[in-house]
């Protein structure tokens, strides 16, 4: 005899005549869980079955057609149910079409333009905010500064980037052409990773002045990374429309697919290590001068060592360490301002 077991209750118990007849009725399933009343040996309806060579045959409910007619056209097709208001108010159903279609409905209102790099970009924008948000945010994040400094991260970007073709930034960002490693290295970290780190910094900055509270290091390392994603799918836009077009299909393909994804990741990890550090030099203020410099001189760096060396396996290092010290630094945000709070 036997117990069989579904969804946390027993049934039976059955001989194994039984269980034969409700499996070929469609009432036990095989894979039902099944416990032997003498051993209390737990298996499968099915394993009791072929271990005590009883042969068993579903039967069919009649044909195919008398099988979907009786299954019936409405629960295929509810009518009754498109008609409703209640399919709008489905959470999943949204999230589902948005997520789905959104890029689909983008292109084709966009009419494959310039302007579907843009919007496809915002697309990858909303994906790694919604991201962020379940990661960082805190009680303090609003909206709306969250989209100001999304779109502000890139006004200032379009402004300030031609910072780079007047020295003595033009002749930093000069040497990222050397042959040299070192100039290379210093070209990239103080022409590119400063210029951009400080472009991404900005908003940040502007943040901090315009609230009407301490804001804690969590909010703006949230603040931050929107700041980069910002920054980020604005460069990769740019590259997309003019760089990544000579390239051969494959290398375009991975290039713009990079662009999209873990470069503007990349940029919003940096922008975060920024907003943490500059999250301190407002709440303490006796520090702002070095807690700034820190701010920008730590992600221009890891910036500039990724520049260089791209996706080897230094690159690809220096990637993981500025994840790794984002991570670390939240960590230990209050270990850290306990110690400078003993210096005031």
């Amino acid at each position: 005899m036997y117990h069989v077991v579904r969804n946390n209750q027993k049934f039976g118990p059955y001989s194994l005549q039984h269980l034969k007849q409700y499996v070929e009725e469609g009432k036990i399933l095989l894979s039902d869980k099944a416990v032997d009343v003498n051993t209390n040996q737990e298996e499968s309806v099915k394993h009791f079955l072929r271990t005590n060579n009883v042969s068993y045959s579903i039967k069919d409910k009649g044909s195919i057609l008398e099988q979907i007619k009786f299954i019936g056209k409405d629960l295929l097709l509810p009518k009754k149910d498109f008609l409703t208001k209640e399919i709008i108010k489905d959470r999943r159903l949204i999230y589902l079409a948005a997520i789905g279609l959104l890029p689909a409905f983008l292109i084709t209102f966009t009419f494959a333009s310039q302007i579907t790099f843009y919007v496809i970009a915002l697309y990858f924008s909303a994906i790694w905010g919604l991201f962020f948000y379940y990661l960082f945010a805190t009680k303090q994040v609003k909206t709306k500064e969250t989209i100001i400094i999304f779109f502000l991260t890139q006004v200032t970007a379009l402004i300030l980037v031609n910072l780079q073709s007047f020295p003595p930034f033009s002749w930093l960002y000069g040497l990222t052409d050397s042959n040299f490693i070192l100039f290379r290295l210093i070209g990239f970290v103080f022409g590119v990773g400063f210029t951009e780190e400080t472009i991404k910094a900005l908003p940040l900055i502007y943040l901090i002045y315009k609230t009407k509270e301490p804001i804690i290091p969590q909010t703006l390392v949230f603040y931050g990374l929107i700041s980069g994603i910002g920054f980020g799918v604005l460069e990769g836009v740019i590259y997309q429309t003019g760089v990544n077009k000579e390239l051969n299909y494959e290398s375009a393909f991975f290039m713009n697919v990079a662009r999209l994804t873990s470069l503007p990741f990349l940029h919003a990890t940096w922008a975060a290590i920024a907003g943490y550090f500059l999250a301190f030099a407002n709440i303490l203020p006796r520090y702002r001068k070095g807690l700034i410099f820190i701010a920008i001189a730590v992600p221009a760096i890891l910036h500039g060592i990724y520049d260089v060396f791209g996706w080897n396996l230094i690159g690809l290092a220096t990637t993981i360490l500025s994840v790794i010290l984002l991570v670390f630094y939240l960590k230990k945000s209050s270990d850290y301002q306990a110690k400078l709070n003993q210096g005031n």
